[in-house]
């Protein structure tokens, strides 16, 4: 869209240089995620704890182990929660504001963390079924925090280096889930170190000490520290320019905010264009109009992140038997609690350090240099690469002096699913859609993601299922889904919001006329 067909405050947004309330921009967002991905991930740190806790036989030759439908439950319900609250923030973020509830969904996450380390029942049971219902709402919370941080972030950013900015806010997970190795770490080493636990072949009852359900506990509340740091700054940030331009209206209210947090020219409130430019633009996800410009481009966003998720959440459930398979993990028996807390939280840490991290940060130095679709092509090929080699050659990976190509292999695909659709589908759904839909159509993609991950999760989680050579491969083919979905997406690198969406085309909106918004619900 042309300079001089576009509001005066879009313009100055897309062209101005980076300074430092961009970064404070990230930061704000940022922290959200690290206590998102916290939040997220901890819980699979410890799960093994609880279950030596909370579901010890005395007499069996193993430890304790969660019940299977517990383990499935822990991880679902905060799956639904996020859904719930992708879908739910996403609609209200459009229908009054990113910003009006962008801190009630950080306490949300402080409330669902906290609450969660206080679980509490007359039976194990009982404290599982607290612990789901906490875990519930914290999804709601780190659900709603999707949409809105990247929506936020997007419209923000001048058009040159938006991507690389929403890729640093969603980067700010892999500092969240090395945090929860962290944490993990140093709490069960001094547990372990303060009352010497055997392991569980040597004294059964005594590997498990009862100052250990104090761990967990700790784990889990401690998610709620970041999150608390950023309300009061969510709170003092103003409504982004281009929802109170193209959403609101109010392009003079646009331009005094935009001039209050950045160094920018005067610039004119011009409000005699908002009518014109904003006329057409009331039609809904759910309308004919929305299906003709957009239809496809919601589906590959959506698609995609399904698909992601499916493989990325599978890839964490294998490797509990990939770790065991290599002998980073010894058996259960060999250990007490609190050292094999340690041990999963380093093993996980080694894996968060050499494939997570790196692959966020190729991320943020190359998405504005050769493009989301690019990378997102590059990940899901790449992933696909070394599952399929992972799985051919399996059983002789697993063997003494290769298991360490085996890790390698396997850390690869954790780096190139964050230097890939990891990252690519948390941005794309942030720049592709109308301002007045953009915050709902990220949550739509966002919530077909998660729907994505419980497929995996409990897919991989059977008790009968097919082992991790098989598994490999079932994801490796699943990947090119991904390939293919991708290819429905536009390439958003280099180019303003407005033009990308269409948002504020005046030709666009009389060559639509005939379409009409034949709308089901308002949205």
């Amino acid at each position: 869209m042309a300079p001089e067909t576009k509001l005066q405050v879009l313009h100055a947004l897309d062209e101005a240089a980076t300074q430092r309330y961009h970064v404070r921009a990230v930061v704000i967002a940022g922290m959200g995620f690290f206590a998102d991905a916290y939040d997220l991930f901890c819980v699979t740190l410890v799960t093994k704890l609880l279950g030596r806790i909370y579901y010890h036989a005395p007499g069996s030759p193993d430890p304790g182990r969660l019940p299977h439908k517990f383990e499935l439950a822990i991880n679902g319900v905060t799956f639904v929660g996020m859904i719930v609250g992708q879908l739910l923030f996403g609609w209200l973020g459009d229908r009054v504001g990113r910003k009006k509830f962008y801190g009630q969904t950080v306490m949300l996450m402080v409330m669902g963390s906290f609450l969660s380390g206080l679980s509490f029942g007359n039976t194990a049971d009982g404290v599982m079924v607290t612990l789901c219902f906490f875990r519930f709402w914290l999804g709601v919370g780190i659900g709603g925090d999707y949409p809105l941080s990247a929506t936020i972030m997007s419209e923000y950013a001048n058009k040159k280096t938006r991507g690389s900015f929403v890729a640093a806010v969603f980067a700010m997970e892999g500092f969240g889930v090395l945090a929860g190795c962290i944490v993990t770490l140093a709490a069960s080493a001094t547990f372990q170190a303060r009352y010497h636990a055997p392991p569980y072949e040597e004294d059964a009852a005594a590997s498990t000490p009862p100052q250990a359900d104090y761990v967990w506990r700790f784990v889990l509340m401690a998610g709620a520290i970041p999150a608390v740091f950023t309300y009061r700054w969510r709170m003092a940030m103003p409504e982004t320019a281009r929802y109170t331009a193209l959403v609101a209206r109010d392009a003079e209210r646009a331009a005094r905010d935009m001039s209050r947090v950045l160094e920018v020219d005067d610039i004119a409130g011009e409000p005699d264009r908002v009518e014109s430019i904003t006329r057409g633009s009331d039609y809904g996800v759910l309308s004919r109009r929305f299906a003709r410009r957009h239809g496809l481009h919601l589906l590959g966003a959506a698609a995609s992140w399904f698909v992601l998720d499916v493989v990325f959440y599978s890839q964490n459930m294998l490797q509990e038997e990939i770790f065991s398979d290599v002998n980073w993990v010894p058996e259960a028996r060999a250990m007490s609690a609190l050292e094999e807390a340690y041990r999963v939280s380093r093993a996980q840490a080694i894996i968060a350090l050499c494939g997570t991290l790196p692959g966020y940060w190729f991320t943020i130095a190359f998405v504005d240099v050769v493009g989301r679709k690019a990378i997102q092509f590059l990940g899901f090929a790449m992933m696909t690469v070394f599952m399929l080699a992972v799985a051919a050659f399996y059983d002789g990976l697993t063997s003494p002096g290769r298991r360490l190509w085996l890790v390698v292999m396997y850390t690869f695909t954790f780096f190139f699913a964050n230097f890939g659709p990891n990252s690519t589908t948390f941005i794309v759904p942030a720049e592709i859609f109308p301002a007045h839909l953009r915050t709902t159509c990220h949550g739509i993609s966002a919530a077909a993601g998660k729907a994505g991950a419980i497929v995996g999760t409990f897919g991989f989680m059977n008790p009968s299922g097919i082992g991790v050579r098989a598994s490999l491969f079932v994801l490796g083919a699943s990947n090119v889904l991904g390939i293919l979905f991708t290819c429905l997406l536009p390439e958003p690198k280099g180019r303003s919001l407005e033009e990308v969406s269409g948002d504020g085309d005046e030709h666009a909106n009389r060559d639509d006329a005939d379409v009409g918004d034949s709308k089901v619900l308002p949205l």
